[in-house]
């Protein structure tokens, strides 16, 4: 997998963000027409081609060994949730993911086994576009990547950043690159069949759906679960300042629809980077 083409390809759809915007758009959306475009075509592609192959994968392949696959990228990311850990001021989380890198290479059959977990160390879930949250800088624009779905501008940034410094798409020769690019991804569709399923039986418009659940998972991602307090902007009794770099005006609070299947979903979307 060529790096140099796939990140400067992520890091330009994240630049494109913050050029464009649309009329009377959600504050935090404004490429929406790009957005619901990109959509659709993901969409496409995912019928056409992923979901068939993730289907497949996911029916003709045993249980362990997809649980030995998704383990082994598990133990190389990481190293990398390690670095972000460091780089976010939480040395203590940093050390023990790369501890558990060392445990379940030794001990786990170089990574295939989760023998870390079993002891007690707790697995994180870390990445570029949280640190630059954590450094203060806030999401800017929704943004749809193609392939990759849902994003902001900062956080295509981190993608981008992340894909550059991945082991996985830097394997020589390409070809074993590219063989593990495509199990991981076909691992990781897998792993998500049961919450597209019921993301598709939630009677709302998806696009807006899946847009107010990224956002507010990455801020809560960004704050480890604890994010600062929103102003309410329907209590005239809240008038306290807000200055975090992601805070959205209390004039432009939008309140997501939530279909009665959302802790569900949200309960598949949290839990497959782990099963």
């Amino acid at each position: 997998m060529n790096r140099r083409f796939i990140a400067p390809w992520v890091m330009a759809c994240a630049l494109t963000a913050g050029c464009a915007s649309a009329p009377d758009a959600d504050p935090r959306d404004p490429l929406e027409p790009m957005n619901r475009a990109i959509t659709r075509f993901n969409d496409g592609f995912d019928q056409a081609i992923a979901r068939p192959v993730a289907t497949a994968y996911r029916d003709g392949v045993p249980d362990p060994v997809r649980g030995w696959v998704r383990n082994f990228f598990a133990n190389i990311a990481d190293v990398f949730i390690g670095f972000n850990n460091i780089l976010q001021g939480k040395p203590d989380d940093g050390l023990q993911d790369w501890f558990r890198v060392g445990v379940n290479t030794v001990f786990g059959v170089f990574g295939i086994n989760d023998v870390a977990s079993d002891i007690g160390l707790e697995k994180h879930d870390e990445d570029f576009g949280q640190t630059l949250g954590r450094w203060g800088f806030g999401p800017g624009p929704y943004l749809v990547l193609p392939f990759l779905g849902p994003s902001s501008a900062r956080d295509g940034v981190g993608t981008a950043a992340d894909l550059y410094t991945d082991p996985v798409t830097n394997v020589k020769p390409n070809r074993l690159s590219n063989s593990a690019f495509v199990v991981r991804t076909v691992s990781k569709r897998a792993d998500l069949l049961d919450a597209s399923r019921l993301l598709e039986e939630a009677a709302l418009d998806k696009y807006v759906f899946l847009r107010d659940a990224y956002l507010q998972r990455r801020r809560n991602q960004v704050y480890d679960g604890s994010p600062p307090r929103e102003r309410d902007p329907d209590d005239p009794r809240d008038t306290g300042p807000d200055k975090r770099s992601d805070a959205t005006p209390a004039s432009n609070v939008y309140h997501p629809r939530i279909p009665r299947n959302y802790d569900a979903l949200m309960a598949n979307l949290r839990d497959a980077p782990n099963r």
